[in-house]
């Protein structure tokens, strides 16, 4: 029996993306991909029935990416009212339908990336094929996942809520960074200062910390400004926006033995991919005392291709066909 199409998904705070997908030489290929912004619709169930609609071959199974954990086949998103199990999903005639973690689906679809959907940020061109990789990235969120790959080619995705671990200072001005915060959160994790609302937060703090006042409200100003003129107070929070970042995925590369490469996702990267390049980040990486040389060794990567994820889904619903 020829595999099937299938349904694949995406979907975070802002935006939930779905597309058909069915295999060609044993990869995935996206077929009608549909973009809907989180407010048009009361409801994920909803909109997932609105592009079925759409479908001219109806898919009849398929997998979920969603931005927060999964619970018992449920996902109730980290930023997002909506809220969706998968025998909700399976009476719109998906069967089978999983929901998985939308940055496990990243960790299915970086391997798979064609070069040319890859920027580098530094270290060496590749790492250990037969070594876990990380996959991170900030967005409306901050997402995190490894995919644990052995020498006798087994590989399985880790489910990991890890932009909500704590934030860890890594230099005087962060920790000043860190008091003002906890006036605000009490417990401040990565998520707060890396991410699209954490890149506001982060400018804000660091107008107090220079005792000036600011008013913009919009991290997409920030972005913008910061890229015109790298060198105004915008320019500034963008450099520490990228050196966190890039200490926070050091640390995800120790905690999870990335030997295999570091791939950052998410919407924000691929946009200041410029600024991202000569920021601070991979010192930051690097950075890790007497782990400096491991570091060296572990090649770190933008995603750019868009639907990443989708892909990465692919994968998982068609290996899940073939058992």
């Amino acid at each position: 029996m020829s595999p099937p199409t299938l349904l694949v998904g995406d979907v975070g705070g802002t935006n939930a993306r779905f597309a058909t997908v069915h295999l060609v030489d044993g990869c995935p290929v996206l077929d009608r991909v549909e973009s809907f912004p989180a407010t048009r619709f009361p409801t994920l169930l909803a909109a997932v029935a609105a592009f079925i609609e759409g479908c001219t071959i109806k898919p009849s199974g398929g997998v979920i990416a969603v931005a927060g954990p999964v619970t018992n086949g449920e996902i109730d998103l980290t930023n997002s009212p909506w809220r969706v199990s998968e025998r909700e999903l399976a009476d719109l005639g998906l069967n089978p339908i999983r929901l998985i973690n939308d940055f496990v689906a990243q960790a299915w679809g970086a391997p798979i990336m064609p070069p040319d959907q890859l920027a580098s940020l530094g270290g060496p061109e590749a790492g250990d094929p037969n070594a876990t990789l990380a996959v991170l990235g900030p967005g409306t969120g901050f997402g995190v996942s490894a995919l644990i790959r052995d020498s006798d080619g087994q590989q399985v995705a880790m489910t990991s809520e890890g932009g909500h671990v704590c934030f860890a200072p890594g230099d005087p001005i962060e920790d000043e960074m860190l008091r003002i915060l906890r006036r605000r959160y009490d417990r401040v994790s990565i998520e707060r200062l890396i991410s699209g609302p954490g890149l506001l937060n982060l400018h804000k703090t660091l107008a107090e910390i220079d005792g000036r006042e600011d008013h913009i409200e919009d991290p997409a100003a920030i972005t913008e400004a910061a890229m015109a003129d790298p060198q105004s107070v915008c320019g500034a929070t963008l450099a520490r926006f990228c050196a966190i970042l890039g200490a926070v995925a050091g640390d995800i590369a120790l905690t999870t033995g990335a030997r295999g490469g570091v791939y950052i996702a998410g919407g924000i990267a691929p946009r200041i991919l410029p600024f991202l390049k000569a920021s601070p980040f991979r010192e930051r990486f690097e950075r890790k005392g007497r782990f400096q040389d491991y570091m060296a060794a572990i090649p770190t990567q933008v995603i750019l291709h868009k639907h990443a994820a989708l892909l990465g889904a692919g994968r998982v619903g068609f290996a899940d066909f073939s058992q």
